[in-house]
């Protein structure tokens, strides 16, 4: 899926002359955080809404260029680098521009986040693993090995979260027992730091702890 087929043209680019009251009426009735603003025909960049506020009505967005945002995607990007680029650029419209930078409309945040949602990692049924391990030491390529090698289909992983030195990651697998799945991923050093039922390490860890209180009640 390309940019092209999700583009929007019902917000007009704002010229770099334009009053400043003009936007703040705008984003009145608007609900975008941003605006995309163009000068002789070429995008300059996004407004923020947040910013206009602040700015005086009487002065041009000129007065302002400073402020000006220069994220956008080009009509041709797949819609993971566009999700991307909202996460990175922390707004709910973005900019589509040609080869000569000329705005050929926006595409929205939602449109994109229910591509993601039609995808078989968040639609499929299935058993969600979080593991863990050093960012210098993971392999997404190690781990597909070992949830192939456990005879199980993978639907999808991600880097969810670095921290600390630590790179947690995010699987998704066809439903089947995970059990196997669980302990080969702990004997190849990843700390599993989600929960499961048929986890047998978590199950005799819990046997020995009662067992073990049994004890020392006597």
């Amino acid at each position: 899926m390309s940019t092209e087929d999700y583009i929007l043209n019902d917000v007009t680019i704002r010229d770099i002359s334009d009053k400043i009251g003009d936007l703040q009426n705008d984003f009145n009735q608007l609900t975008y955080s941003h605006l995309p603003v163009e000068k002789d025909g070429v995008y300059m960049g996004c407004i923020s809404e947040n910013d206009i506020r602040c700015f005086d009505a009487k002065k041009s967005i000129v007065d302002y260029q400073y402020a000006l945002e220069g994220f956008f995607v080009r009509q041709t990007d797949y819609w993971l680098d566009i999700l991307e680029a909202f996460a990175q650029n922390n707004t709910n419209i973005l900019p589509v521009l040609n080869t000569d930078n000329e705005y050929l409309g926006y595409v929205e945040l939602s449109e994109i986040i229910s591509l993601f949602n039609e995808t078989p990692f968040l639609n499929e049924p299935g058993n969600i693993l979080v593991i863990e391990k050093g960012f210098q030491d993971y392999s997404l390529s190690e781990i597909s090995q070992i949830v192939e090698s456990s005879n199980l289909h993978l639907l999808g992983l991600f880097v969810s979260k670095v921290e600390n030195d630590l790179a947690q990651i995010t699987i998704k697998i066809s439903p089947s027992s995970i059990n196997e799945l669980i302990q080969t991923l702990r004997r190849y050093g990843y700390h599993v730091l989600s929960k499961h039922e048929e986890d047998s390490y978590n199950k005799n860890l819990k046997d020995r702890s009662k067992y073990l209180d049994k004890y020392l009640n006597i």
